[in-house]
């Protein structure tokens, strides 16, 4: 496959980190300069190739055996510096909210509750976030945002923190977050924080369907599935680790050493698909559509949805099935993308 010039899904953003001193009556040192900055993050949504449901956890998560494949599809997060010890955020999506609901809120204020002296010593931060992924549509939007907002601090203070302790912070704020530190193609395991690296798979272009107006809540879809389905659940903690152990040995993990996209997208699986699709029609008409479409190498609902995704092996392929389901659903209300898998986590614009 030949490389191409030009990210697919997400826009290259020439930004980078801009240092400007200033005074300010409110520094919390008398009589000296606080370094103002600001740092310009690239957030990448993630698909789920593999999502399987094997046990409940005492916590009240699921155990869950998944493989996590970071897209270019992506938001971007400006982080400034500011004087006061406080915490803004900006969002340009009007269903985002810009409380302390939002998850960049949280992470902001975990950070500031972690690090004190660097909050007293840097200020506080203004974060504003640019959305281009879907929200609430199964593609870790809000955590991939909040992963950002722990490595911009993380940069803005020089606390100089490795990627496993932004992982292990991540993990108190949800369970995709740590992978969204991380990025690339990983095996996630426990509630999905736990991590083994994949080697990163080589562009598979994608096509995401999401219907803006139509939302699934992930606590529905995986309270039903346990109330359909929980009688199947592994019990025994043995039993429990081998589960989650087989999977590095699994067919799709081969498929995946093997960079074989026609094997990934035959061995592509969702638990949740099994209480989404039959309580979601227009979900269940994305995924047949997709399937019928010539050039796609598989199709699968992501996370608890309700987007749904198309593997191809080109980019040619991918844009002609976007047109196939734009003339087969001209409903402006669905929200079509064309992306590619990406190695990429939280980085740099």
């Amino acid at each position: 496959m030949g490389r191409i010039s030009k990210l697919v899904g997400s826009r290259e953003w020439g930004i980078g980190s801009r240092n400007i001193p200033v005074s300010s009556p409110q520094s919390p040192v008398p009589n000296t300069q606080i370094l103002m900055r600001s740092y310009t993050l690239i957030a990448p949504a993630k698909i789920n190739l593999y999502l399987e449901i094997i046990g409940d956890r005492p916590d009240g998560y699921h155990e869950l055996v998944m493989i996590l494949q970071s897209i270019d599809l992506a938001d971007q997060i400006e982080l400034h510096s500011i004087s006061d010890e406080t915490i803004r955020v900006h969002c340009n999506h009007p269903q985002v909210p810009t409380d302390k609901s939002n998850l960049v809120y949280r992470a902001a204020e975990l950070m500031a509750k972690k690090f004190p002296e660097a909050l007293a010593k840097y200020g506080g931060v203004d974060i504003t976030v640019h959305k281009n992924i879907p929200v609430a549509a199964g593609l870790a939007g809000g955590s991939t945002n909040a992963a950002a907002v722990l490595v911009g601090i993380d940069l803005l203070w020089n606390l100089g923190l490795t990627k496993s302790e932004l992982e292990e912070l991540g993990a108190t704020l949800g369970s995709d977050v740590p992978f969204c530190v991380a990025g690339g193609t990983v095996i996630a395991t426990g509630r999905g924080e736990q991590l083994a690296p994949l080697p990163s798979l080589n562009h598979i272009y994608i096509v995401l369907a999401k219907y803006r107006s139509l939302e699934v809540s992930t606590a529905w879809a995986y309270t039903t599935y346990r109330q359909q389905f929980g009688s199947s659940y592994l019990r025994n903690t043995d039993d429990l680790a081998a589960r989650a152990a087989a999977v590095h040995s699994s067919a799709m993990v081969k498929a995946i050493l093997d960079q074989d996209a026609t094997e990934i997208a035959q061995q592509l699986h969702n638990d949740l698909e099994r209480v989404v699709l039959p309580a979601y029609p227009q979900v269940l008409q994305l995924r047949e559509l997709f399937a019928a479409q010539a050039g796609v190498l598989g199709t699968m609902m992501s996370g608890s949805g309700p987007s749904v995704f198309a593997l191809c092996e080109t980019l040619e392929q991918a844009e002609q099935v976007k047109v196939q389901i734009r003339q087969a659903i001209p409903d402006e209300d669905l929200e079509l993308f064309v992306t590619r898998t990406t190695a990429q986590g939280i980085h740099l614009g």
